[in-house]
């Protein structure tokens, strides 16, 4: 009988002993796992840019070609071509019409310091649907 209590002791104690712990192997797995799958999927992550073209300041405007469109945008939104407001929907028709004149002209955008950059993107992007891709920025204090 006492051989018999030392030998369900003994299996007691090699239970006790075996059960503490944690299994770390599941987890390093899994991290692994998770790194795997997160360095192979930065691969594809690209963003993209836009470059642009900038005069050193709003001196130089005056000084700009004849051949340049100029196109500025005030603060309250609103777009100015040759001395008078236009609708943004009427900025390609106006472009168009001037670069027909003068075939070898660029886009100037110039946009007061606090202008809507909304504005400055769809006028931008109007003069591209219009067929020019020469486009330069400049800003106005």
């Amino acid at each position: 009988m006492a051989l018999r209590l030392r030998q369900s002791k003994l299996r007691q104690s090699k239970m006790e002993m075996s059960t503490h712990g944690i299994d770390l192997a599941p987890m390093l797995d899994f991290c692994l796992n998770l790194l795997i799958f997160f360095l192979i999927t930065a691969v594809f992550v690209h963003t993209s840019g836009l470059l642009l073209n900038r005069q050193q300041n709003a001196q130089q405007q005056k000084q700009v070609n004849t051949k340049t469109i100029v196109v500025q945008i005030r603060n309250s939104g609103k777009v100015v071509m040759q001395d008078r407001i236009i609708d943004l929907g009427a900025v390609q028709a106006n472009i168009t019409h001037l670069h027909a004149v003068n075939p070898d002209a660029g886009v100037l955008i110039v946009a007061q310091k606090s202008a809507p950059t909304g504005v400055v993107v769809q006028v931008a992007n109007q003069a591209r649907l219009a067929g020019i891709y020469n486009i330069t920025f400049a800003t106005n204090q």
